[in-house]
C-alpha cells in the first residue's frame, strides 16, 4: 500500500492551521504537505512538523502575487528576473521546513516561447539548488482555464528538455482523469517520470470513492510500478470533518 500523506491546504480546514498538524498526525499520516505556506512564519510551520513527527513533502511556487496577480508565472516570458528572486525566496522556506519537493507553477500563458521559457526557468532553479526536488504538474483548463502546462504529453516533452535529475512529474488521478478521461492508463504512460502523487476523485475532487477512477486498482498499479514516494490526499472533503472523509485509507 502506499505512504499516504495529507494535504493540509485543503484537509482539516475546519481547524486552524496549526492545529491541522496534529489532527493529521492523530488521523495516522506521517507526512503532509502545504500548497503556500509563505503567509505563517517558517519557524512556526516547522515547530508544528517537529511536535507532531512529521514530514513535510511538498509546497508550491512561487509564491502567490499579493498585488493582485495570479499565482505562477515559470513559463511567462519577460518574468525571469521576479521567477529568479522569488525562488531563492521559496528556497530558504525549503530549506528552513526541509520540504522535500517544490512544485513549479507554470503560469498562464500559451505558446512556444512559453515553452521555452519554462524549460529555461526550470532549468536554472535545479541548477541553482542541485539538492532540492522539484516537480512540474498539469492541470485541467476546466478548473485553471488558460494554465501552459495542461497535458501529461506536454508535461513529459518539458522534463526531456529540461533534463535534470532532480525534476520530475507530479501525478495526481483528479487533474489526469478530467484532462485524459483515465487516470489509470495516464499512471502507466507517465508513471515512471513520478516523484510525487496526490490523489484525488473525479469529477468533484472529493475523497476516493464512487466514480471513474478504481482508486484499489490505482494504488496497487502504483505498488507494482516501484515508486516508493509519497501518495498525498489532495481533495476537498464532502464530509463537515475530515476525518470522517478517510475511509477510503482502510
Amino acid at each position: 500500500m502506499p505512504r499516504f500523506a495529507a494535504n493540509i491546504s485543503l484537509l482539516f480546514t475546519e481547524l486552524p492551521y496549526l492545529d491541522r498538524f496534529s489532527a493529521a498526525a492523530d488521523a495516522g499520516f506521517k507526512a503532509v504537505e502545504i500548497l503556500f505556506p509563505y503567509d505563517v512564519a517558517a519557524r512556526e510551520t516547522r515547530r508544528a512538523l517537529l511536535a507532531n513527527g512529521l514530514e513535510l513533502v511538498l509546497i508550491n511556487a512561487p509564491p502567490p502575487n499579493y498585488t493582485g496577480g495570479t499565482p505562477g508565472y515559470g513559463a511567462v516570458p519577460g518574468h525571469e528576473a521576479r521567477f529568479e528572486h522569488d525562488i531563492r525566496r521559496v528556497l530558504r522556506y525549503a530549506g528552513e521546513l526541509r520540504a522535500g519537493l517544490i512544485h513549479i507553477m507554470a503560469g498562464y500563458v500559451k505558446g512556444p516561447e512559453a515553452q521555452a521559457t519554462f524549460v529555461r526557468n526550470l532549468q536554472w532553479a535545479a541548477d541553482l539548488a542541485p539538492d532540492q526536488g522539484f516537480t512540474i504538474e498539469p492541470l485541467n483548463p476546466g478548473d485553471q482555464p488558460g494554465y501552459f502546462l495542461d497535458d501529461y504529453d506536454l508535461a513529459a516533452k518539458v522534463l526531456t528538455q529540461v533534463n535534470r535529475p532532480n525534476v520530475g512529474l507530479q501525478y495526481d488521478s483528479y487533474h489526469a482523469q478530467v484532462i485524459h478521461h483515465d487516470a489509470a492508463r495516464i499512471w502507466d504512460r507517465f508513471g515512471a517520470q513520478a516523484v510525487h502523487v496526490q490523489l484525488g476523485a473525479a469529477p468533484n475532487r472529493a475523497e476516493p470513492g464512487p466514480g471513474p477512477i478504481d482508486f484499489p486498482a490505482l494504488f496497487r498499479a502504483i505498488d507494482n510500478s516501484g515508486y516508493c514516494g509519497w501518495v498525498s490526499a489532495e481533495y476537498n472533503p464532502t464530509t463537515p470533518r475530515t476525518k470522517d472523509s478517510l475511509h477510503w485509507m482502510k
